[in-house]
């Protein structure tokens, strides 16, 4: 008893004075258990009930654990020190029985004086899950009913209560105050004066005292088949979102633009009442399509979807899930996929819930129908069946079908139009300010927990990250902590850690090591690039120096001039003169975020088709670039040239001439380089000559001098044996590739001996075996340009 007689000597007065200015005193925390209601009917009066001793009559309001405020009164059938609460009252405050928590009076007064609600948004629903009833629930009644049954309680937002109208049980769900009043505005209110609150002056708190004239609006659990009329029912929103949802929680980075379009388009309609809606003549969106590259977040996205919406839990389905291989199954499959929603449409029409159903991998189990030939007909039947339940005759309006796919091009068109899957969203690759969200997802537990290194600067990391899709940059993020791990694994063993392991951080060295492992699918391939480039360019006349500040032009006009958005240069010349080195150097030094070589060397074996597939799928993945370069190598070779015929691939032809001249999408620049030892001639008789902006000759090397300069480059002889190997070939008439004479150099190189005249009979031998190849080519032409004429 003396300690129960101290601790009132610290009671606030009594709550319902005018604003209070100076501060409490604080009162000690007492430590109480949490218990049970002694009855059911003290369960619905919302009430905490307590021993009278444990507190002093005063006390109406009190706080647990500093966080979660409740209304209390007395029970004589209360133990001491226990607290009465209700199932719900747990539930809310996360408390199990004969927990022992914290427990403070309360008075709202002190911590604000805008402690009186002025008006209240509730979420209502049925109590039992199961209740179903026809008739309306008039809001007018149940705002009178609810102010006289919890008058002069406290409520918070995100508290559930139960509400007993006319003998059924409501479960209420406080969604929202809008405004709050101190003493002094009530008091006008309740003296009549008019009292309009501006807009200005509303207040948004998170909890407040329950008053006859707060104003209630009334609003439908989203998955309660409760109906609701008055002019209480609210008019403002439907609490289709999670009340505790923020999108920072959704772990998304770079989309902000994507989730506000899919947010416009597909749920806007749906957070208004159906009346108002019905008023537009409009049905809501029935579908979401999410495409891109693999690895930028599609699948991510839609599962965070369905988790910030209120509605139905989502049925996640693969697309190959569909499949089975009895007749008539898949379709079934699809039916069950919406037999809850159509159930529910049926029984409770526009105010039913929101069904949810995701499709990843759609394209397995939705191709253009027609377009298998297995004959089995399954693939079409599956596509019909998802037809006639997402638009058929018997339309639903409560359901919302999101899709994923890496390839729109296979979807079938019907499916892709409005009243179907009619939101399109690509997502591509993120921009830098993108990567930069994204990275600091993946870094938040590391900065948190201090295992980031001080040194680390996700602004250069973002900006180095060119191409990097979402999953690429957390295989960084891992990779990179793979290296911080190793260095303190105990040298000599895998199986245990250094001492120092608690100081184990990630630093700006690992991120770097973590780079040269980790590469973009959609970025450049540097190791076949530096194949064509083995030998370095050696600039041994001018004519080279001319060509590589031409291609430093198409660079520049690429990335600069919005004029022209795609580039197109062809170099051409005689076999090994250079072109594919020239064309790699061009690529590389364009620092583009996107560059593909198409080689001939990487589809040996491939079909006709596997190489038009292979050559399109580089074309589509620079346009998911903002700047690319493709370096398509020896033409001739691509399209199965043979002279002899001549034979070439049709059907290859046809790919590169339309991929050549193809414009890339808006926003997207695109230089194409392409090497061939084609003559003039051939490139007109093949159509080719139109499909390139500029033509870049790489000529053999003519001149003695360039020989000599490249001599000295390669340092082969001293100046006494070049000068003697210089007055050899004066009379040799030159025409030889900068590939064959590097050849002839390194073969020199290894006759320590005789290595001067390896190399002058070497290049005077190969020199007259060009000289008669083209002598014969000439003829050639010239016969068949006289039998032209003749005929």
């Amino acid at each position: 008893m003396d300690t129960h007689n101290r601790s009132r000597s610290h009671y606030p007065p009594p709550h319902n004075p005018p604003r209070q200015t100076s501060s409490p005193v604080p009162n000690p925390p007492i430590t109480m258990k949490v218990g049970k209601c002694s009855s059911d009917a003290l369960a619905l009066t919302n009430y905490l009930f307590i021993c009278p001793r444990d507190f002093h009559p005063s006390v109406r309001y009190v706080k647990i654990n500093d966080q979660f405020v409740f209304s209390i009164r007395p029970d004589d059938n209360q133990p001491a020190r226990q607290l009465g609460m209700s199932l719900i009252h747990r539930r809310w405050a996360s408390l199990s029985l004969n927990q022992e928590v914290s427990v403070v009076p309360y008075d709202p007064s002190y911590e604000s004086p805008y402690h009186y609600l002025g008006k209240l948004e509730l979420e209502v629903g049925f109590f039992q899950k199961n209740q179903d009833i026809k008739e309306h629930f008039d809001t007018d009644e149940m705002s009178k009913i609810f102010c006289q049954v919890f008058n002069s309680q406290i409520f918070s937002i995100g508290q559930q209560l139960v509400f007993d109208f006319h003998g059924i049980n409501l479960i209420v769900t406080i969604k929202k105050i809008n405004q709050s009043l101190d003493f002094s505005e009530l008091q006008r209110i309740l003296t009549g004066e008019n009292f309009e609150s501006s807009q200005e002056d509303q207040r948004n708190e998170t909890r407040g005292v329950l008053t006859p004239q707060t104003r209630i609006h009334w609003m439908k659990a989203a998955i309660s088949s409760i109906k609701l009329g008055g002019s209480s029912k609210s008019t403002t929103s439907y609490a289709i979102i999670q009340p505790d949802f923020k999108f920072e929680d959704m772990g998304i980075g770079g989309l902000d633009s994507e989730i506000g379009a899919i947010f416009r388009r597909a749920f806007a309609s749906r957070i208004f009442p159906p009346s108002l809606v019905e008023k537009f003549g409009i049905q809501h969106v029935k579908g979401i399509l999410l495409y891109g590259p693999p690895g930028t977040g599609k699948t991510l996205m839609a599962r965070q979807i369905g988790k910030m919406l209120n509605a139905c839990e989502p049925k996640i389905v693969n697309g190959p899930e569909i499949l089975n291989k009895y007749v008539g199954q898949s379709e079934e499959n699809i039916r069950k996929l919406f037999a809850d929603a159509e159930k529910e449409y049926k029984e409770k029409g526009e105010d039913s819930g929101l069904h949810i159903i995701i499709f990843d991998e759609l394209d397995a189990i939705c191709k253009q129908r027609g377009s298998k030939n297995d004959g089995t007909g399954v693939g079409d039947s599956v596509v019909n069946q998802l037809l006639a339940k997402m638009d058929g005759v018997e339309q639903l309006n409560n359901i919302l079908i999101i899709g994923m796919t890496n390839r729109l091009d296979m979807i079938d068109e019907a499916l892709l139009r409005p009243g179907r899957l009619e939101v399109h969203m690509e997502i591509d690759l993120p921009d830098e300010n993108g990567r930069l969200q994204i990275l600091k997802i993946h870094t938040s537990k590391m900065s948190q927990n201090g295992i980031m290194g001080d040194d680390v600067d996700l602004k250069e990391l973002a900006s180095l990250t060119k191409n990097f899709s979402g999953a690429e940059i957390n295989g960084l993020v891992k990779s990179a902590s793979s290296f911080a791990f190793n260095r303190h694994v105990q040298v000599g063993t895998l199986a245990s850690v250094t001492p120092d392991v608690k100081d184990v951080k990630v630093n700006r060295d690992d991120f770097f090591a973590a780079l040269d492992e980790v590469h973009p699918a959609f970025g450049v391939n540097d190791e076949e690039l530096q194949q064509c480039v083995q030998n370095q360019i050696i600039k041994f006349s001018d004519n080279i120096e001319k060509i590589i500040s031409d291609g430093q032009l198409f660079i520049d006009q690429v990335r600069k001039s919005s004029r022209t958005p795609l580039v197109s240069v062809l170099l051409h010349g005689p076999p090994g003169s250079g072109k594919t080195a020239l064309a790699a150097t061009m690529a590389m030094s364009s620092e583009f975020p996107f560059i593909k070589l198409i080689s001939p060397e990487n589809m040996v074996g491939f079909s006709e088709t596997a190489k038009m597939s292979m050559i399109n799928k580089v074309f589509n993945d620079s346009y998911k670039s903002p700047l690319s370069v493709i370096v398509v190598d020896n033409i001739e070779r691509l399209l199965n040239w043979v002279e002899l015929g001549p034979r070439f691939s049709n059907s290859i032809l046809q790919t590169l001439l339309v991929l050549l001249k193809k414009i890339p999408p808006k926003g997207r620049r695109l230089l194409i380089l392409a090497t061939t030892n084609f003559k003039q001639s051939d490139l007109k008789d093949l159509s080719m000559s139109d499909c390139f902006n500029s033509e870049i000759y790489v000529p053999n090397i003519k001149e003695l001098l360039s020989v000599n300069h490249i001599l000295e480059e390669l340092k082969l002889f001293n100046d006494n044996e070049k000068d003697r190997v210089i007055s050899d070939l004066k009379e040799v008439k030159l025409n030889i590739g900068i590939k064959k004479l590097l050849m002839i150099i390194e073969m020199s190189r290894q006759d320590v001996d005789n290595k001067i005249e390896k190399f002058v009979d070497t290049i005077i031998s190969v020199n007259t075996t060009e000289i008669t190849k083209n002598r014969r080519g000439n003829i050639s032409e010239n016969v068949n340009e006289y039998q032209l004429n003749e005929i």
